[in-house]
């Protein structure tokens, strides 16, 4: 600490005169700005938007408040009750006799942060102050985060505030009242459907429909009649007409993901239809009309792929008209916070969750992770923190290693020796079970099955005893939890 630098601003409330001298020079003598008062009605007036240490009235915000209980006009539980309402953020340490220590537990189920019984040495006041100093700086820390999320850093559902992500905002509202053709290339979970919905979300076509098809997920000989339709009859098992994907799309924007892994063949009708504008159904001769936007994404070198001949070089240049890149998540960590924010809120919710944030630390380590599979892998480790975070905050402890959040790694050693599926999924129980502590409800959740699944598995593989009756249902009390 540098000569008369003030590390933080302390309010003592005792109407004891000598009291409030001692906690004052204990504390000056530590850095801390000091505001002394003898009633607690006094401390209220001054801490009110307009007082005297009202936020803007202030160098430095309050960062913690001393109270004695019993005071004359207004009590200390009376003052709680009141800061909770005007200052919630500010936390308070209480100052009880031995005869009231109930009563400052009262007062802590109303908001206090602690309280210390008399006689007791300054040394030990001390660890109590440094405790509340620490929980308040992590609800600064988290409520700057929050502040950087509420800032118009989005579009759409894709949030970001780094350059990269900027530029890309701007394009997007550049490209969205138009008709061209857009390529948007990037890794595997950067977000690039999300890109796509937001053109189209932004345009004129917002009201017509937004229709996502991965070339991929569909096996080659039916990727055509899935696009185009197919008249009745027109192969095995074709026992109506259906439409493709392309005519539910008209008036509106079919986004064509994983566009890199189609084939050559369906690459020239893709072509014959960019160029005519109109369809045609497996089947059947008759061109039908469409006014389609074509937004294409792959995670492939286009460009090498049509050096080797796996793709038209026509076709390139009609859908990249306007080519949108999305980078890798590590090489945009300024968005990285705000992003773990917006998915801990996310699962939150879901989980009907009482984690409420990040401390600093969790927050670093975020941010220097490897993060190779994108957003995609940072919504699923925020995710799986919610679920096993036993805290209101996530801390670092409760994130994985930058080892270990490769899905290879994490089943590396448990597939080294070629168990069987039993066997896998056996060594997957344990491994959840120990990480939730045996919570059988937080382990159903992640595994994905129900707590009765959960536990005849668990007399099957032998984690519990065969004697342990089965649960009855969602009334089923663990052991575990009776010991609280």
């Amino acid at each position: 600490m540098q000569p008369n630098e003030i590390v933080g601003n302390i309010v003592i409330i005792d109407d004891e005169l000598e009291m409030r001298l001692l906690l004052e020079e204990f504390f000056k003598n530590r850095g801390f700005r000091t505001h002394t008062f003898p009633l607690a009605s006094d401390a209220i007036k001054a801490l009110e938007p307009e007082g005297a240490l009202g936020v803007s009235q202030v160098e430095g915000d309050i960062d913690l408040l001393i109270s004695d209980i019993k005071m004359p006009q207004m009590s200390g539980i009376e003052l709680t009750e009141k800061l909770k309402v005007l200052r919630p953020e500010i936390p308070v340490i209480l100052v009880t006799g031995f005869g009231t220590i109930e009563t400052a537990i009262e007062a802590m189920q109303k908001g206090a942060f602690h309280y210390v019984t008399k006689p007791f040495k300054l040394t030990e006041l001390s660890v109590t102050v440094e405790k509340a100093l620490q929980f308040r700086k992590l609800q600064r820390d988290n409520t700057a985060l929050r502040q950087e999320v509420k800032k118009n850093w989005s579009h759409g559902s894709v949030i970001g505030k780094s350059q990269n992500m900027k530029a890309i905002f701007d394009l997007v509202n550049r490209v969205a009242g138009a008709s061209s053709n857009v390529l948007i290339t990037g890794e595997s979970g950067t977000g690039k459907e999300m890109i796509a919905q937001a053109i189209h979300q932004s345009g004129p076509r917002a009201n017509k429909p937004f229709v996502a098809i991965n070339c991929t997920a569909i096996p080659e000989n039916l990727l055509e009649s899935e696009l185009f339709g197919h008249a009745k009859g027109s192969f095995t098992g074709a026992i109506q007409r259906k439409r493709g994907l392309f005519e539910e799309a008209n008036g509106g924007t079919i986004f064509l993901d994983e566009i890199g892994d189609m084939n050559v063949l369906l690459q020239s009708k893709l072509l014959r239809v960019i160029q005519e504008r109109k369809i045609r159904a497996v089947g059947e001769n008759t061109p039908i009309d469409v006014n389609v936007r074509i937004i294409a994404a792959t995670h492939k070198d286009l460009r090498l792929a049509m050096k080797d001949g796996r793709f038209r070089d026509d076709l390139f240049y009609r859908l990249s008209v306007i080519p949108i890149q999305i980078p890798p998540l590590r090489h945009r960590k300024e968005d990285i916070p705000l992003l773990a924010e917006h998915f801990l809120k996310k699962y939150s919710a879901t989980n009907n969750s009482k984690v409420k944030g990040f401390t600093k630390r969790a927050i670093n380590k975020l941010i220097n992770l490897k993060w190779e599979g994108n957003v995609r892998e940072l919504e699923n480790v925020v995710e799986r923190a919610v679920v096993l975070c036993s805290d209101t905050l996530v801390d670092e402890g409760d994130l994985p290693t930058s080892e270990n959040t490769s899905p290879e790694n994490f089943f590396g050693d448990a597939t080294n020796d070629f168990p069987t599926l039993t066997k896998l999924e056996e060594r997957y129980i344990k491994l959840i079970l120990e990480k939730t502590a045996g919570r059988k409800d937080k382990a159903s959740n992640i595994l994905g099955i129900n707590r009765r699944t959960l536990y005849r598995k668990e007399r099957e593989y032998g984690l519990v005893s065969s004697f342990d009756t089965e649960p009855l249902g969602d009334e089923e009390v663990e052991f575990q939890d009776m010991s609280h």
